[in-house]
């Protein structure tokens, strides 16, 4: 359908800046790091959990702020996040203890909930299943190319301390918190709520995609959950947030960790780090687009998802053991493909037994309830290397994580196949 790959132009790499932005201010803390730690006399376990802290706010929040994107709309709601969760990040610059760091990721945490799931439900308005998972890997590559370009920039602006009186850390948390409340003013004046808001399509091209959507949804409508209540109970949608917290344990188990576990191995300075960090992060974003065209093409979702934890698995483990420069790298970066290419196939699952609020309030739980991951996968990894004065066993954690996703995979493609 021509109308689209319009669509897929006009919305995907908008979306995609949104999100770039989102997930550089959740894991700039992992850059920042590399100085305040030191600055603010932050043991590895004050640093894990107040990284992890984030998720808990978030948790809390996600579901009541997808229920408002879901009745006040995507545009308004969507741009309130962005501002908030902006102020938000850059006042970050002003953490002096470990209780303010506490509290400021806490805030972030509760100003960014409902993003994420508000995309994705976003999504399912815009393409019907057989593009899905194509449209959320593109848009969710951001997490990776954050890491990506977040890496240069995040060690360059390391180097800034000292200028105005700020540390470089400091000036990091601030020159990165902007950009998210522009853009945040850019949604409200330029992202549509439906496709019959969108300008740039024709009548036509209007009508055909809101009625391709809604001719899925009416078939899937029978054997669907349409309201929140009983969506909130679904035992397969709490499978999904099972699955997806054992993914998140080891997706922000490595995002928040990295650029340190890079420093374990290479003795370079923070720019470098930066650089070498964001291999890995390439590795993913090339490794998600291929393993969602291909789980699109085939139709097949769980065997991708298992095979592609098990991918990471196999890397977690090899970085575990190995102790050379390069080969480390190599094994997280085979760890970061693994765990990115199980998100576009994962994300296909929720609509197709979730419609109206039931969509609204399921995802924002598969999303919350997985998002505790992100506070489990840092704390774990901050508490083992204090005890151990190693990343090793850490990252075998991260690597069992991922093996559990794998067979859970296996066990929902079935499951939501037959229910």
């Amino acid at each position: 359908m021509s109308a689209l790959a319009r669509v897929r132009r006009r919305l995907i790499p908008f979306l995609f800046v949104l999100y770039l932005v989102s997930y550089l201010d959740r894991v700039n803390v992992g850059f920042a790091a590399l100085q305040m730690n030191t600055a603010l006399g932050f043991s590895p376990s004050v640093y894990g959990f107040g990284a992890g802290i984030f998720f808990v706010s978030y948790v809390l929040f996600e579901i009541p702020s997808n229920l408002l994107l879901d009745r006040i709309g995507v545009r308004i709601w969507i741009a309130r996040i962005m501002i908030t969760w902006g102020l938000v990040s850059a006042a970050t610059m002003f953490v002096r203890s470990a209780e303010s760091f506490f509290a400021l990721r806490f805030l972030l945490g509760a100003a960014e909930a409902g993003f994420f799931p508000g995309i994705i439900l976003y999504l399912t308005r815009w393409f019907p299943a057989g593009e899905r998972a194509r449209a959320v890997a593109w848009f969710m590559t951001a997490t990776a190319l954050a890491g990506v370009v977040g890496g240069p920039v995040s060690g360059a602006l390391l180097g800034f301390g000292g200028f105005g009186g700020l540390a470089g850390w400091q000036w990091l948390f601030l020159l990165e918190g902007i950009p998210a409340v522009v853009l945040g003013i850019a949604v409200l004046l330029w992202l549509p709520d439906t496709p019959s808001d969108a300008r740039w399509l024709t009548p036509e091209e209007q009508r055909a995609i809101e009625e391709a959507v809604r001719a899925e949804q009416q078939e899937i409508r029978a054997s669907s959950h349409r309201t929140l209540g009983p969506a909130l109970v679904s035992g397969r949608v709490w499978l999904l947030a099972i699955i997806y917290f054992t993914i998140v344990i080891s997706f922000y188990g490595i995002s928040l960790w990295l650029p340190q576990i890079v420093r374990s191995f290479a003795d370079v300075g923070d720019l470098k780090i930066g650089f070498l960090s964001a291999i890995p992060y390439a590795a993913a974003a090339v490794g998600m687009v291929i393993v969602a065209s291909q789980s699109d093409r085939s139709g097949e979702r769980g065997i991708y998802v298992a095979v592609s934890a098990l991918a990471g698995a196999v890397g977690f483990l090899a970085a575990a053991s190995l102790h050379g420069g390069a080969a480390s790298l190599a094994a997280l970066s085979l760890a970061a493909l693994g765990v990115w290419s199980t998100l576009g196939p994962f994300w296909t699952f929720p609509p197709r037994f979730l419609v109206g609020p039931a969509a609204a309030g399921g995802i924002a739980l598969i999303n919350s309830v997985g998002n505790v991951g992100g506070f489990a996968g840092p704390y774990v990894l901050g508490y083992i290397r204090d005890h151990t004065g190693s990343f090793a066993w850490g990252l075998r954690a991260l690597a069992g994580s991922l093996i559990v996703t794998a067979v859970l995979a296996l066990t929902v493609r079935r499951t939501i196949r037959d229910g």
